[in-house]
Order: structure tokens, then C-alpha cells, then sequence
């Protein structure tokens, strides 16, 4: 993300619109529920019960808001089936995918500096 100020060319106004929609999708993405919806779906395809199932203590209407808001972000896909009753099936896009993987960089990196974390915190609040 950029911060900086920016002039009045065609190139300045195209970084200022990346700036705006990252900042616009990192605040969608980042609670807890995107980021549990994107693991739990990884490299497979689930309907929404077996979602529901996976991540533990989501109700049903934060399931349906957050799988619209990363449908809309184009980082799952939704496929309903014409059955009765409707099956409805989520993957994740490849955006979504790469997502994950960055997603996983940062818990591999809360892993290796947890105890600089704690020690940190531990002397902060004492």
C-alpha cells in the first residue's frame, strides 16, 4: 500500500486507485471469519453445511455475509447446481488461493516470533 501524496498523471491516479482498493479489501478480508472461510475451503470445494461445519461457532448469517464479500472480491467462486433442493457449492479463485498462501506466510511468521511476541508484551504490560 502506498502513503504517499500523489500528482496528477494518469499513472498517479491508477496507484491511487490500487491504493484505495487494497485498503478497501484488506478491511473486508481481515477478521477472523474471511481468513477461517479461506483456510477451511483451501484446495477443495464445499457446500455451505460442510463450511458451517468446518468453522467452529460461525452462525449462519456470518457465513452468508462473508462468502458474499469474498464472492464480490472475486476471491470464491460460487456454483449453484439445479437440483432440488439447489445445491450450492464454494471454491476457492485463484486470487483467493494466493490469498491463503499469504495468509499462512504470516501465521508461519507469528510462529517463529511468538516468543519475541510474548517476552515483548510480558515487559510492555508489566
Amino acid at each position: 500500500m502506498v502513503t504517499k501524496q500523489y500528482g496528477s498523471s494518469p499513472e498517479d491516479a491508477d496507484l491511487r486507485r490500487a491504493d484505495s482498493l487494497a485498503r478497501e479489501i484488506f478491511s473486508d478480508v481481515a477478521n477472523k471469519w474471511a481468513l477461517l472461510i479461506i483456510e477451511a475451503l483451501g484446495e477443495r470445494t464445499l457446500r455451505f453445511s460442510e463450511l458451517r461445519q468446518e468453522i467452529e461457532g460461525i452462525s449462519h448469517k456470518m457465513l452468508t455475509q462473508n462468502l458474499r464479500m469474498l464472492e464480490r472480491n472475486g476471491l470464491v467462486e460460487r456454483e449453484v447446481h439445479p437440483t432440488v433442493p439447489p445445491r450450492v457449492e464454494y471454491t476457492l479463485t485463484e486470487p483467493g488461493r494466493a490469498l491463503r498462501s499469504v495468509a499462512d506466510g504470516m501465521c508461519g511468521w507469528t510462529q517463529r516470533y511468538l516468543a519475541h511476541i510474548e517476552a515483548a508484551r510480558g515487559r510492555f504490560d508489566a
